[in-house]
């Protein structure tokens, strides 16, 4: 079985994460960009009106071959309690079809769930088959906690030993 880790990182905790699940999982990584600027204040306050109406951006890379990937991995940060625009983008664009899916979110303190099920519904309604999720919180944390944290998320759901069979 080859897994993919796709994900989409601004503040660096979601790619902890992602970096953490591709090293103990051998999954192949792609970090989703987002071409729109979103670092200064206006630009922050965009971005949470883009989460929330669940708007588009472009993103790189704009196509992606799945065939060769049995389970995949999707990972975004929470803005009000919703995934980001950039991975929103990639569920409506990318091929999901008949995929199995591991959903996983980062946030500083709530909203994982709610956008975990946000992306859940999006992916069914493509033909993706969510077999499990989980959230991260990241507030006050270091890396080697994020870490510690996801190496937690992989015993508790029995990632790293089913990963053959999930």
């Amino acid at each position: 079985m080859k897994n993919l880790i796709i994900y989409y990182s601004k503040s660096g905790n979601t790619e902890i994460v992602a970096k953490t699940l591709s090293s103990q999982l051998s999954g192949d990584l792609i970090k989703i960009r987002d071409y729109k600027e979103r670092n200064n204040f206006k630009s922050k306050i965009t971005s949470v009106i883009d989460a929330f109406r669940e708007s588009k951006t472009k993103i790189s890379p704009e196509k992606l071959d799945l065939s060769d990937y049995d389970l995949i991995y999707v990972g975004t940060p929470v803005w009000v309690a919703n995934p980001v625009p950039a991975i929103i983008t990639a569920i409506d664009t990318y091929n999901f079809k008949g995929k199995k899916i591991i959903l996983f979110a980062t946030m500083r303190t709530v909203g994982g769930n709610k956008a975990i099920q946000r992306m859940e519904e999006k992916f069914q309604a493509r033909g993706g088959r969510v077999i499990k999720s989980f959230t991260i919180k990241t507030q006050q944390k270091n890396t080697s906690q994020i870490t510690g944290d996801t190496f937690s998320v992989i015993n508790a759901l029995n990632l790293e030993s089913n990963s053959d069979t999930l």
